[in-house]
């Protein structure tokens, strides 16, 4: 008991140490590891906005102007599994754009589907990149969806590197990763609460001038076009949709971990408390009836 103290002390220190030293920590286990990258044609096809998207030396390049934006599709949809990419933005006044990489089966029941999102929300030059989670369970018909929105700050510039953005989702629970570190875990609750048909893998930069920087109060300027998201590094670490029904995730399943370990929460819990910015549990104008989860 005197030893499993004495390291929850030690890592609580560290953990304090970080946090005053504005530090990245290290996660301990990195999953971006266990999965092999993919090109992008190996794994993808566009979807729309074809004369948008070019490929270099196994980067993909997509970019929205006046005329369109761009978006692209994995080529099976997936049961559970961990998804991502190396994603670097676009510097300067980006306001109204989404870049985005997410999972969904809008296709496959519109008005009705569920959807995994990771979205950097434009921003304009003097503010950072906003990287938004959220996750939908089968939005209703009438256009009315349940979001359950988290906002963050990166601790590093997005628009200089390329950092490494990724979804885990399985029975039990969806984690999203940067640079391997989770900045969020979404435990499964209930059925109601929770996706569990199979979802593809989409990328995309598009307008959403009406909501995406605050609140929509700074639109898509196209004087500053094109705006242009770049991707590398993909994975595709999934039981496909059709695959054997023997096929099991390396997470959360009996031949993997469910959950994170100490030092994972422990680097969770330093985003979280540095560079939180919205939580939809703890927003008053919620009505929390639609999310029982919080």
């Amino acid at each position: 008991m005197a030893t499993g103290l004495s390291f929850l002390f030690l890592l609580a220190a560290v953990s304090i140490a970080l946090s005053l030293a504005g530090a990245q920590p290290a996660p301990g286990y990195y999953p971006s590891s266990k999965v092999p990258t993919l090109g992008f044609n190996q794994g993808f096809r566009n979807l729309w906005g074809p004369q948008h998207q070019t490929i270099n030396q196994g980067d993909l390049t997509i970019w929205l102007d006046r005329s369109s934006g761009s978006g692209f599709k994995s080529l099976t949809s997936y049961r559970s599994g961990y998804f991502g990419a190396s994603i670097k933005l676009q510097s300067g006044y980006t306001a109204g754009v989404i870049t985005s990489l997410y999972l969904s089966n809008n296709e496959d029941y519109p008005g009705n589907h569920d959807e995994i999102d990771i979205e950097f929300l434009g921003t304009t030059t003097d503010k950072p990149y906003v990287l938004q989670t959220n996750v939908y369970i089968r939005g209703s018909g009438d256009g009315h969806i349940v979001g359950r929105e988290m906002k963050i700050h990166l601790w590093f510039d997005p628009t200089q590197a390329f950092h490494r953005y990724a979804i885990l989702w399985n029975p039990n629970e969806i984690i999203f990763f940067v640079d391997d570190i989770p900045i969020r875990r979404y435990p499964k609750k209930s059925d109601a609460t929770f996706p569990n048909r199979p979802l593809w893998v989409y990328g995309s930069i598009w307008d959403a001038s009406s909501w995406a920087t605050e609140n929509g109060k700074y639109k898509a300027d196209y004087n500053h076009q094109p705006f242009v998201g770049r991707y590398n590094n993909f994975k595709l670490g999934g039981c496909p949709a059709n695959g054997p029904s023997s096929c099991g995730s390396p997470w959360g399943t009996s031949s993997g971990p469910v959950g994170l370990s100490r030092q994972q929460y422990a680097a969770m819990s330093w985003v979280q408390r540095n560079y939180l910015v919205y939580d939809y549990c703890h927003d008053p104008r919620r009505d929390h009836t639609q999310i029982p989860e919080c």
